[in-house]
């Protein structure tokens, strides 16, 4: 499982970390740490259908406490696992040489059959009007509209994809392995969205070619956007970055 892969890699980077502060909420859930060099902060994606009971087996929050959790079973201890590590990531991240960008960027115009993994209406409807063939994978049916596809057939369709875009969120539901085992004719293979923060060398040696992700740069308006529960809130105070997994 790369959740087991990446968590392995994290908790040493962790070290000299402390957890501030942490909210399981809608829309993300969030980690905040604290070290020598200042503070950070992780979200992750938080999937409400994907929770089955509100239990875990957390007892002291701690920053490494949660990334143990990172690959656990329950999807609770996964999502505040994930947002623990992006916090750590966003830590010790270096975007010198990030673009400050958008992921629409990075296909070029004869990028041939280009997968969503997730539905994001905005971009969808920047791709189909730059003529791409794209192809929506959704897992939550109240996202679909009629020219979206179940995640059933991920398994099937992916190996004709030539570039794939996914939502970050595919490591919090678990289906991140799955996806590259199958994208393998896929040249272009991105994370995308606030739950892609982490750093690009946990995922070297994968199939992911580019992380486009948000960071934050004004850390008190994206936590009471966090606490409000609120879309906008926090994304006002970050800014959009593609790196490259190398």
């Amino acid at each position: 499982m790369l959740l087991s892969r990446i968590k392995k890699k994290a908790l040493k980077l962790a070290n000299d970390l402390e957890l501030m502060d942490f909210g399981f909420a809608l829309p993300y859930t969030w980690a905040l740490a604290k070290g020598p060099e200042g503070e950070a902060l992780g979200v992750a994606m938080t999937l409400p259908e994907e929770v089955q009971r509100y239990t875990n087996s957390i007892g002291e929050p701690s920053l490494k406490g949660f990334i143990e959790r990172a690959d656990s079973l329950n999807v609770i201890e996964r999502t505040l696992g994930l947002a623990a590590i992006n916090a750590v990531s966003q830590y010790h991240i270096d975007l010198d040489n990030a673009e400050w960008a958008d992921v629409l960027e990075l296909l070029p115009q004869d990028a041939g059959k280009v997968a969503l993994i997730g539905n994001m209406p905005p971009l969808v409807k920047e791709l189909r009007e730059k003529n791409f063939e794209v192809f929506v994978f959704e897992r939550n049916a109240k996202l679909w509209d009629r020219d979206t596809y179940s995640d059933a057939l991920e398994y099937h369709l992916l190996p004709e994809m030539n570039a794939v875009i996914a939502s970050a969120s595919c490591l919090v539901n678990g289906t991140i392995d799955m996806l590259l085992d199958r994208a393998k004719k896929a040249k272009l293979f991105v994370l995308t969205g606030p739950t892609g923060q982490l750093l690009p060398e946990l995922l070297r040696g994968t199939r992911v070619t580019h992380l486009a992700s948000m960071k934050v740069v004004n850390l008190e308006r994206a936590i009471l956007g966090l606490k409000l529960g609120s879309f906008k809130g926090f994304e006002e105070g970050n800014r959009k970055y593609v790196v490259t997994v190398e």
